[in-house]
């Protein structure tokens, strides 16, 4: 059977790896769960190049920087390949996470089990409303934010999500911070500030939104144009 292997080499310091590139390795494993789905077990560069957005040259030198995959002339097996990927990202082991914030947003993600699937667990979750406490979503007691680094150092929590309103953020980031956590979700509209030694990424529904409007926009002056030409 053929078998995707790594050549051993060092792994790369995290400076060199752009958040591009690891952004592309999770959707090729998107992609490889849906070759498995359909019992696809060999794939060519070229074969997942048609199923994204990149290039087999892309897709190539993405993973040449964490060592040499497949077998030329054949491709990748599909299962090996999704495994190196996956103990790249880290997502071979069950990452903890803590919720800060339980409005409508916070509520969705605690629903949400495609986070299990991809081996996060939301273990806690936090919230300032006292009619909120000791409420179960899912598995999930909600807590005071005044347990928060108590039980974040107890249930040795590795990612913290914040889905608090902008002017909460800022104090549940530091309070995350103190409590050991080094990577952060923010989902508030607002700019944080992190130390160095802490990962911060930030989603922005609101950019997103105004990105697709202005494709909206533009789009439709574009066809205007085009029919103003003819």
């Amino acid at each position: 059977m053929l078998r995707a292997f790594v050549e051993s080499q060092p792994a790369p310091s995290s400076g060199r790896i752009s958040e591009v590139t690891i952004n592309r390795l999770s959707l090729y494993t998107r992609v490889l769960d849906a070759l498995e789905r359909e019992g696809i077990s060999v794939v060519s560069s070229k074969h997942l190049s048609e199923r994204t957005s990149f290039t087999a040259t892309q897709i190539r030198r993405d993973l040449a920087y964490f060592g040499q995959f497949g077998r030329r002339g054949i491709g990748y097996e599909v299962a090996a390949l999704k495994r190196a990927i996956n103990e790249i990202l880290g997502v071979h082991v069950r990452r903890k996470v803590a919720l800060v914030g339980v409005g409508n947003l916070g509520a969705a993600l605690l629903g949400y089990r495609v986070l299990e699937a991809h081996n996060f667990r939301i273990v806690v979750a936090f919230d300032s409303a006292p009619e909120k406490w000791n409420k179960a979503i899912g598995n999930v007691v909600v807590q005071r934010v005044e347990e928060m680094v108590e039980k974040i150092k107890s249930e040795q929590v590795e990612i913290g999500i914040i889905a608090v309103p902008p002017h909460a953020a800022q104090t549940t980031l530091d309070t995350l911070v103190s409590a050991g956590i080094k990577a952060i979700l923010n989902f508030a509209p607002a700019r944080l500030n992190a130390p160095p030694s802490v990962k911060l990424r930030q989603v922005d529904l609101s950019i997103e939104l105004e990105a697709l409007s202005y494709f909206l926009q533009h789009e439709s002056a574009r066809k205007m144009a085009v029919s103003d030409r003819r």
